[in-house]
């Protein structure tokens, strides 16, 4: 896997508005931690419209699905909803001739959605600025036909706000 394909792909999510998090090892090796991975893996918001966003910019890149079905289907949670149940499918895996040494492995579930309500203080006028930092804890649902287990990520959050 090349830092210059994880550059592409990075830069096609973030141009295309994606939102997405990078989780398994290159999130470790991001965080300064070598170790080998094979694949990217993105857990995406799975709205229809960021799904397909994200689909549309790996087209970009050349990738497509390793299953013969056709890339859109992802962003359908119906379809996904019967890959989960039908075919016990985790990830959607994508690979591309124009990056053969890194595939990107989106997961299909939604289990690890969490909202949280915060609340912060206006600190005051003329422009002055508080930030909060916080913990959100996610879990996501792994391999549930080999592992049967849980993961949790955990993201941290900054919110820098300023009162006028």
């Amino acid at each position: 896997m090349s830092g210059e394909a994880l550059t592409e792909i990075f830069r096609a999510l973030d141009e295309a508005d994606v939102r997405y998090l990078v989780v398994g090892g290159v999130a470790v090796v991001l965080h300064g931690h070598p170790r080998f991975t094979a694949d990217l893996d993105l857990v995406l918001d799975l709205a229809p419209s960021n799904a397909f966003a994200a689909i549309g910019a790996l087209e970009t890149l050349g990738y497509r699905p390793r299953a013969p079905v056709p890339a859109g289907d992802f962003a359908n949670e119906e379809i996904r909803a019967a890959w989960r149940r039908e075919k016990g499918l985790t990830v959607f895996s994508l690979w591309s001739p124009s990056h053969p040494g890194t595939e990107v492995d989106l997961f299909v579930n939604d289990v690890g959605k969490v909202s949280k309500d915060i609340r912060i203080e206006c600190p005051g006028p003329h422009g002055d600025k508080v930030t909060k930092e916080l913990d959100i804890a996610v879990p996501v649902r792994e391999a549930p036909a080999i592992l049967n287990k849980n993961s949790v990520f955990t993201v941290r959050v900054r919110f820098t706000l300023t009162c006028d």
